[in-house]
Order: structure tokens, then C-alpha cells, then sequence
């Protein structure tokens, strides 16, 4: 019953006609957007429609939420969506924005911890994604990850792969896959790449991919992510098998993007 509520309105509200100041919006704000053909963005302009409507967006540090934000991020996340099956993130109920980089309030010691070693200082953040939480992000970041989409950097992208990680509810760098047979092509290709990542960080040798993926396989997922959709041709000649998954698994083909549009 509440699934057919659920399909009910989104129906309505992908059948309004997408408002032209929110064209004008991913014109600007959103580089990636013009290297859509004309069926994919009609299906990112609905997947924005609900998702902008479902989720509860609050403004933090005193910024004040407007459309250009909402849209501007909500079309980055569901860019991701474009050819998955999905329910609109449905592990992702709020998205807390700040203008720009945040330190969380410091973790209190629990009762239960016997350790005598004091709780890290929380470190200042641009993004972080929580299971079973929200997602929060900073605009400034995610406004500047937006406009440019060939630097390897997207906030929105990173954090809503880690959301995307989640859905089997687990923060593991292996989303839900169809088969057994993507499960272990997956691990045999992604643990490959992860460990010579983690190799050449450890020596101080420069990747092609960001040196934070080395910090575990989910952030291994995240910042592979990124690269993914925004630097094909680089990931392409350095890992062809892990763009080969990647590409299996979010069912786009970002390097044909980049060809088309070169």
C-alpha cells in the first residue's frame, strides 16, 4: 500500500513540467550536464523532480537553502542513478548542507570504553555519509565539484557512492551487485587495484587515482567513483578492468561521454 502511494506521487511529480530556471540551474552549476544526450537528461531532470521533493534538506551554519542548491546537488547525486535500479537512495532521508567546511562536535567516550586514550579531535570535513543517517556536505565544495568535471574531484559523487555502498548495509567498497558471478569479478579486479593503490601510497608513488581510496576499500569505491565519471580516459589507460567494472555496475559509459564530446 505504501509503495503505491510512494509511485503514486512520484508520478505527479515527474509528470509537471521541469521548471526552466532549474534548466538554467544545471546549465551553470553542473559541467557533466551538457554531456548528457537528450533522453538522459530528461531522465535526470525526473529523477531531480523526486528527489529534491522526498528528501528533507536543512541548511546548517546559517545557510540559508535555496533551489539552486537543492538542484544543483540533487542532480550529481542522481546522476549516479541514471542507468541503476534504485529507489532514490531510499537509506538517504535528510542531506544537511553547510556553506563550506565543517568540524563535527567531538565523539563522547562511551561509558563501555575502558581505554584511558583520549577520543580524537574531530577533524574539519567537506562531506561525510552516515549508515542509517544523513548525508551531510558542504555547498561551496559541492557547488565547485559540480562546475568542474574533469579534475577527478566531486564531493556529491563520493559521498553518495559511500550511500550506494550502504544499501547491503555494510560500508565495504562492494555495492549490491546482480550474481555471484559480478560479486567475484568485482572483488578479483577491485581488491587488485585497492592493494596497488595501498602499495604506492605507502611508498610516496603517485596514482592515477586520489591516495585517500587507500585509507579502505569503501573510500576506495568512493574516490574510484569520482574518477570514474570524471577522468574515463585516465582510469581507462591506467585500469581497464576496474573501468570495465564500474562500468558494469553503474551501467554508463562516461569514456564514450568524454569521446563524443572531444
Amino acid at each position: 500500500m505504501f509503495r503505491w502511494f510512494a509511485d503514486r506521487r512520484r508520478k505527479k511529480l515527474t509528470q509537471a513540467p521541469f521548471p526552466p530556471v532549474w534548466k538554467e540551474i544545471l546549465r551553470q552549476n553542473v559541467a557533466y550536464y551538457s554531456m548528457l544526450k537528450a533522453e538522459e537528461r530528461a531522465k535526470l531532470h525526473a529523477l531531480i523532480q523526486v528527489f529534491v521533493a522526498e528528501k528533507n534538506w536543512e541548511g546548517a551554519g546559517e545557510l540559508e537553502l535555496t533551489d539552486e542548491i537543492r538542484v544543483t546537488i540533487a542532480a550529481q547525486a542522481c546522476l549516479l542513478l541514471l542507468g541503476l535500479p534504485h529507489n532514490y537512495y531510499r537509506n538517504v532521508q535528510s542531506i544537511i548542507v553547510y556553506p563550506s567546511t565543517v568540524t563535527p562536535p567531538q565523539r563522547k567516550r562511551s561509558f563501555f570504553e575502558s581505554s584511558p586514550t583520549s577520543v580524537e579531535a574531530p577533524q574539519p570535513i567537506l562531506g561525510q555519509a552516515f549508515k542509517g543517517g544523513p548525508v551531510i556536505l558542504c555547498w561551496d565544495a559541492g557547488l565547485r565539484g559540480g562546475r568542474n568535471s574533469e579534475d577527478g574531484h566531486n564531493l556529491v559523487y563520493h559521498e553518495f557512492a559511500h550511500k550506494l555502498d550502504m544499501l547491503d548495509g555494510a560500508a565495504d567498497g562492494t555495492p549490491p551487485l546482480r550474481d555471484r558471478a559480478e560479486y567475484r569479478d568485482w572483488v578479483q579486479v577491485c581488491s587488485e587495484e585497492f592493494l596497488r593503490l595501498k602499495k604506492n601510497a605507502k611508498n610516496g608513488r603517485k596514482s592515477f587515482l586520489r591516495s585517500y581510496g587507500a585509507v579502505n576499500e569503501a573510500e576506495f569505491f568512493a574516490v574510484a567513483t569520482e574518477q570514474f565519471f570524471e577522468q574515463p580516459q585516465k582510469m581507462v589507460e591506467h585500469a581497464p578492468e576496474l573501468y570495465r567494472v564500474l562500468k558494469e555496475y553503474y551501467r554508463q559509459d562516461p569514456y564514450r561521454r568524454a569521446s563524443r564530446k572531444a
